[in-house]
């Protein structure tokens, strides 16, 4: 299926390994020219090299709070607009939910919300003076909530905004976490980010979906 995003612009953060590489995959390989970030600037490049397509790498920590409107800035300046944001982050170390520290809660909200939230406003401007945008992120209950009314404000702007919630795939660090048994296709998740910012997708917005081989029982 032509998705038709051939030529159009994404940024995809967090992008040189495990889900955020899909991502980037599969949208270049949709004829996205794309603009990838990550923290190592070594394996950032290397990843730029094989991905096919105009692929533009710059290295960045996402979480920083200046950083999201130099990405953009960036990718703006290089490829003169942006159609398309997946705005993903590492996340936190393992730990059970009463041994949590305040240190590691604040960079996990940090990391996984207010990241998210900070490229969403710094894309804005250029989505919507093209009329069209796609957002997609690897989301926490936090950003859910917020996406939720977010994505009402921007519908009629032509702008959808969905969140893809991954269970366990063959990621670098999902093996050093130590986790084993059924484990997804990192390229299969890039696939399903990719038809979310398609444009046969112009209508879903606000929609968490679980990319997680069944692995939620629960119904909502």
């Amino acid at each position: 299926m032509d998705l038709g995003i051939d030529g159009k612009v994404a940024l995809v953060t967090a992008a040189s390994r495990g889900l955020g590489r899909g991502t980037a995959a599969a949208l270049a390989a949709e004829g996205c020219r794309v603009a990838i970030c990550a923290r190592d600037p070594d394996r950032l490049a290397a990843t730029a090299t094989e991905l096919s397509g105009d692929i533009l790498a710059l290295p960045a920590d996402v979480t920083e709070p200046a950083a999201p409107q130099r990405l953009v800035d960036a990718t703006v300046e290089r490829f003169g607009r942006l159609d398309i944001l997946v705005a993903n982050a590492g996340g936190p170390p393992r730990a059970r939910a009463l041994e949590v520290t305040d240190e590691g809660m604040v960079d996990a909200v940090n990391a996984n919300m207010l990241a998210s939230i900070r490229l969403v406003q710094a894309s804005l401007p250029h989505l919507r003076s093209e009329g069209w945008g796609r957002y997609s992120n690897a989301a926490r209950t936090g950003l859910w909530a917020w996406a939720k009314t977010a994505a009402e404000d921007l519908i009629d702007d032509g702008i959808t905004l969905n969140l893809l919630c991954p269970g366990l795939h063959a990621t670098d660090r999902v093996t050093q976490l130590g986790h084993q048994g059924r484990l997804g296709d990192p390229g299969d998740f890039g696939r399903v980010a990719a038809f979310l910012c398609s444009g046969h997708v112009g209508f879903l917005s606000g929609a968490a979906i679980q990319v997680d081989g069944a692995g939620t029982l629960g119904l909502l």
